[in-house]
């Protein structure tokens, strides 16, 4: 199985899991092994949920380097 065919095999699981539910699926509502393959495949579950289309991407904000203050 290629790469693509994994992640293939795991966006399937879960928009086949959301359309059961009719929400978004929560790691319980998987078997353990489903779950662990999903989350190889994909990375952590956020990052699942957003692979298959079903969360949106969270904006994560850029870092800033922050300024020491000087002590007078």
């Amino acid at each position: 199985m290629t790469k693509e065919e994994k992640m293939a095999w795991a966006i399937k699981q879960l928009q086949d899991k959301y359309d059961e539910l009719g929400m978004l699926p929560a790691k319980s509502d998987f078997d353990a092994v489903t779950l662990s393959r999903i989350k190889a495949f994909l990375g952590p579950w956020p990052r699942a949920l957003e692979s298959a289309g079903l969360k949106e991407k969270k904006e994560t904000p850029k870092k800033t380097a922050h300024k020491r203050k000087t002590r007078l």
